[in-house]
């Protein structure tokens, strides 16, 4: 409940309490959220105080705003921590979401000089090329597309590229993929990719690019990622250096 006397801000107070009503499943992702005079009604403060505790809400990603309709629950987003060679479905098992693939396209191509040298083969040298978009709870979270050597997958099919490669490549081949290195931007969402991921074309999303590597430090697989921001968050512990 709002306190008036309280020394919490009465806009945070009311932002608390909408957090705790997400938190609660009171309120459910999609849903749209009582309206300013109802909120101002109910706790007898002022539409400013309002506006500014959802506005804050949307900024934070809690909300989101549809021009015409309302404001309406946002989607929470998943946040793997950073530490730890994971794949998606590891991820998304451990955060409590049910993990699945659609496959776009599974083709055979001949590596370009920047793949090659990504993947450190030769140019020409025959690249499995996988386009694919991952889900959490049957919901777009990321649109891919993975090349691997087909020297390091020789009977990878369509219906394996569903599962996990990483988990395919270790078990089928004895091959230990130890490492891993990614670069994460800031970017916007092209057509192709808004399309996929079931987005407005210029949506903001997470650009992540990472290479596997093996124990003896050979790469194994380089992968591109877009990910939903509005979905998906990554966070990091820090230590502070002695």
């Amino acid at each position: 409940m709002i306190q008036k006397n309280s020394p919490s801000p009465i806009y945070h107070q009311l932002e608390e309490e909408i957090k705790g009503a997400i938190q609660s499943l009171e309120l459910v992702p999609g849903e749209m959220i009582p309206s300013e005079k109802e909120y101002t009604e109910k706790y007898g403060i002022s539409r400013m105080t309002v506006r500014q505790a959802i506005s804050n809400l949307v900024n934070g990603g809690y909300l989101y705003r549809q021009r015409g309709k309302g404001t309406f629950v946002a989607e929470q987003k998943s946040e793997p921590p950073l530490q730890g060679l994971t794949n998606f479905t590891e991820d998304m098992i451990s955060r409590g979401l049910k993990p699945s693939t659609r496959v776009i396209s599974f083709t055979e191509v001949k590596a370009d000089h920047e793949l090659a040298a990504k993947l450190e083969v030769e140019a020409g040298t025959a690249i499995f090329e996988l386009e694919r978009v991952r889900l959490a709870d049957r919901l777009p979270m990321a649109y891919e597309k993975l090349y691997i050597p087909k020297d390091h997958a020789l009977d990878l099919t369509e219906e394996i590229a569903v599962s996990a490669i990483h988990d395919y490549v270790e078990k089928k081949f004895g091959l230990k993929i130890k490492h891993g290195r990614q670069v994460i931007e800031a970017a916007i969402a092209q057509k192709k990719e808004a399309e996929m991921l079931g987005v407005a074309e210029g949506s903001p999303v997470l650009l992540i690019d990472r290479r596997s590597t093996l124990e003896t430090n050979q790469p194994v697989a380089v992968v591109r990622s877009v990910y939903r921001a509005d979905r998906y968050t990554f966070k990091i512990n820090l230590e502070r250096l002695s």
